[in-house]
């Protein structure tokens, strides 16, 4: 007769998260480095200004091209449509607005949609510029 051998398996209770962390590092950084380029939008030469650099935060993104043709976050819109058009996303939004004009875009085209935005009541408006070379 043959004796049963019995063998005793431990449990290790340590887990290993050294896989999990190489992940989510490389997930972090693929995050830092596309989500400037996802904020941008339209493509835009900005102007450099000496300024303070403020926190990111949420709002609604207006850009005004070099040929005077005004976005609302990526998407052109007509002149005419443009008080309507806001007034939907900011429904969605808060009542911050952030204004990226083109450096070669005409004045009056920008001074046209500031006007626009403050006569639709809102306040809180920041223009985007590029920060200046020291």
């Amino acid at each position: 007769m043959k004796k049963r051998h019995k063998e005793r398996y431990s449990s290790i209770a340590e887990i290993n998260i050294t896989n999990l962390v190489d992940v989510i590092m490389v997930l972090l950084i693929a995050f830092m480095l596309t989500a400037p380029f996802l904020q941008a939008g339209v493509k835009l030469q900005l102007p450099k200004a000496e300024a303070k650099v403020i926190e990111e935060q949420d709002g609604i993104t207006v850009s005004v091209n070099e040929d005077g043709e005004v976005f609302i976050d990526k998407r052109k819109i007509e002149w005419r449509e443009f008080s309507s058009e806001l007034r939907k996303a900011l429904d969605e939004n808060p009542p911050r607005v952030f204004l990226r004009a083109d450096k070669e875009a005409r004045y009056g085209s920008v001074m046209r949609v500031i006007a626009r935005i403050k006569m639709m009541g809102i306040e809180d408006l920041g223009l985007i510029a590029d920060q200046e070379d020291r």
